[in-house]
């Protein structure tokens, strides 16, 4: 007994001295807060933050489908659970009516609500603290002026121990800091508000960036890749040169994909056309010209090795070639060539190949539509064909366009199918 009492006051100082240490993180540059709201902002501020507030496209988490804007409810699918957007109005009792601009300023650099919760990431503070202070009040000036809406916040069903404070205290410790933008003095003054932009409030690595086990991220300039768990689409590394990377696209062309939906380098479609339509169709052509500046400076990984023709079996070669004639090949072309200004070609076209072949999929099964927007006010579309298609024939027409016509890609199964219907 004697000999054990050691080692229990060892283990007893030990967690005392972890649970100090994750706290005094979990603390860090979380200045005193003045409660009181003497905060009067301009008209000139108001204008700014709705600016702000579609740079970040803020509406897209905070608002679900067919509900008031701002309002919350949307249910953000996590591998830990559903998070629920929150209602941001200045509804006194369920928004955000009583805060302070000091609390805002507070969620957005600490990741802590006005009730000294810690936020879920889900909410991007690991982006957001880099936003400064004066772009925050403009956001929060903005959003005092919208329709104060009455709806209760849902509760997030996150699984033990994610639902706890002290894991999301613990992850914070190990994956977030307060951050400040620094402008990089070797790098014009267009690149740094790009950077400003797309490690900030464009918080683009929330989707482009790639996980580790725990949901974080290695940095805002992490753009390796990732699904999405709310819809399955791909975000492709902004990164790889097989991917999406835009480092040898003309900078012109970079903006009219943001603006516009298309380029003459390729267009958006599920995902990333909401953020179009959304979001950066309403930025200026300075701050899109910028971001754009900044995506083709990010360092790059190798390219892939070419790979050699695919053998494929006979059924499987006949059975895709067989759906494409009859589903695709009237828009598309019969050597995947597409039509210019409609229909993207197949042939080369970075989306097809990529793995994992999540985008090629979802674009069978659910269709989709480039944004609509004032640069492209009547988009083209693809129709679904999930309800039309079988798994099998699935598989086999998405394997026959990722091998034709000069494309090498792995082939997709029935089951790669399954998984994501």
């Amino acid at each position: 007994m004697k000999r054990a009492l050691p080692w229990l006051a060892w283990t007893t100082v030990a967690l005392l001295a972890a649970i100090a240490l994750v706290a005094a993180l979990n603390l860090r540059d979380e200045p005193p807060l003045d409660e009181r709201d003497g905060f009067q902002p301009t008209p000139e501020q108001v204008a700014r933050g709705a600016y702000l507030a579609r740079a970040g496209n803020c509406i897209a988490c905070h608002t679900m489908r067919g509900g008031a804007p701002y309002a919350g409810g949307r249910a953000i699918e996590t591998p830990f659970g559903t998070v629920f957007g929150s209602n941001i109005t200045p509804d006194v009792k369920t928004g955000i009516g009583g805060w302070t601009a000091a609390h805002f300023w507070r969620a957005m650099h600490n990741g802590r609500s006005k009730d000294g919760r810690l936020l879920v990431p889900a909410f991007p503070y690991t982006n957001f603290t880099l936003v400064t202070r004066d772009d925050a009040d403009a956001l929060f000036a903005y959003l005092r002026t919208l329709p104060a809406v009455e709806q209760p916040n849902r509760a997030h069903t996150l699984r033990f121990p994610y639902d706890t404070q002290a894991a999301l205290a613990v992850w914070r410790a190990l994956f977030f800091a307060p951050g400040v933008h620094a402008a990089d003095p070797a790098q014009s003054a267009e690149w740094n508000r790009g950077s400003y932009l797309v490690r900030g409030l464009g918080h683009c690595n929330a989707c482009h960036g790639g996980r580790n086990v725990f949901g974080a991220t290695s940095g805002s300039l992490e753009m390796s890749g990732g699904v999405s768990p709310i819809d399955q689409w791909y975000a492709p590394s902004l990164a790889n040169p097989a991917e999406a990377s835009v480092a040898d696209w003309e900078t012109q062309h970079v903006v009219d994909l943001l603006k516009t939906g298309v380029s003459a380098r390729g267009s958006a479609l599920g995902p990333m056309a909401e953020v179009v339509f959304r979001s950066t169709q309403h930025l200026s052509d300075a701050d899109l010209r910028a971001m754009a500046v900044f995506l083709k400076s990010l360092p790059q990984s190798a390219p892939p090795a070419p790979r050699g023709p695919v053998p494929l079996a006979h059924g499987t070669a006949e059975r895709g070639r067989a759906v494409y004639r009859e589903h695709c090949e009237g828009c598309h072309g019969p050597q995947g060539e597409g039509a210019r200004g409609a229909y993207p070609a197949l042939a080369g076209n970075r989306s097809v190949v990529m793995d994992p072949p999540a985008n090629a999929i979802r674009a069978v099964l659910s269709g989709g539509f480039q944004p609509a927007t004032a640069g492209n006010p009547r988009p083209w579309g693809m129709p679904p064909f999930g309800h039309v298609l079988d798994d099998a024939d699935t598989a086999a027409v998405v394997t026959f366009i990722r091998t034709q016509w000069g494309n090498r890609a792995a082939p997709v199964s029935a089951t790669d199918v399954q998984r994501m219907r």
